[in-house]
């Protein structure tokens, strides 16, 4: 049956199973990101990196969460801040096209050390980054440089984000928004490079709409949730996922890559 309910729907190298428990983790990725800013892109990543083959993982969960992030903006829509939005993704721009002219690969370790280091010090450093446009543009092309690299770059852009100590709604609408650019990017290039989006696209679009729901239920946790836990909430993530990347980077430097 469960056979059956699936065929056609899946590309051949995915269990069947997969599909359903995707629906699932999605829709649980979702509402993190929905209640705390981020966070859901990064847990999605690695545990679609136990059902994914590795080729279809990245192009993949950057479809997935653009999806996630248009849907999280498109609620939290009035809360963007448009001019904080528009050096952020513009600043993307540069970035990406700059990461991608250069030919020589920058060692992943040294790549998820300096963002790791980056977001620690952002999240307990007292003014350890300076707020203001420069700032922004900074940090949007420092974003969409990386992105080219290691992909998830949601803790970079949500600690530039908490410099300027927006309120938790104007947090989360304009990272969401922020976010957008940045899968937006990785799919054209992907695309560019001839991966072919459309065996996967009747799994993308369940898990798009599994996680809109759960964007909904996020939102209303956000909204009871007040700034001052939303500060502590955020600050706590992002040592987590500060913490996980100098991890990456050790291991990858012990295994001699």
């Amino acid at each position: 049956m469960s056979e059956f309910a699936w065929s056609g729907l899946l590309p051949a190298d995915l269990a069947p199973w997969v599909a359903p428990t995707l629906l699932v983790i999605s829709a649980l990725t979702s509402f993190i990101s929905a209640a705390f800013g981020l966070g859901g892109g990064l847990v999605l990543l690695a545990l679609m990196a136990t059902m994914v083959p590795a080729a279809a993982l990245v192009p993949i969960h950057g479809l997935v969460q653009i999806g996630s992030n248009i849907s999280r903006a498109s609620v939290m829509a009035r809360h963007i801040r448009w001019p904080v939005l528009w050096p952020l993704t513009l600043g993307g721009v540069v970035g990406a096209v700059i990461g991608g002219l250069i030919a020589v690969r920058l060692p992943d370790w040294l790549l998820f050390l300096a963002v790791g280091s980056f977001v620690l010090w952002s999240a307990w450093g007292k003014g350890a980054v300076p707020a203001g446009r420069a700032s922004l543009w900074l940090g949007g092309a420092a974003s969409g440089f990386l992105t080219m690299f290691i992909g998830g770059t949601g803790p970079l852009v949500a600690a530039v984000i908490k410099t300027l100590n927006l309120d938790r709604m104007a947090h989360v609408g304009t990272q969401a928004g922020c976010m957008v650019l940045q899968h937006g990017l990785k799919i054209a290039v992907f695309g560019l490079l001839g991966f072919n989006y459309a065996p996967y696209l009747p799994l993308v679009i369940g898990m798009i709409v599994t996680g809109f729901l759960a964007t909904l239920v996020g939102r209303r946790v956000l909204h009871g949730m007040g700034d001052g836990r939303f500060r502590l909430a955020l600050t706590i993530l992002l040592t987590v996922l500060g913490l996980r990347l100098l991890w990456t980077a050790g291991s990858i430097l012990l295994r001699g890559g």
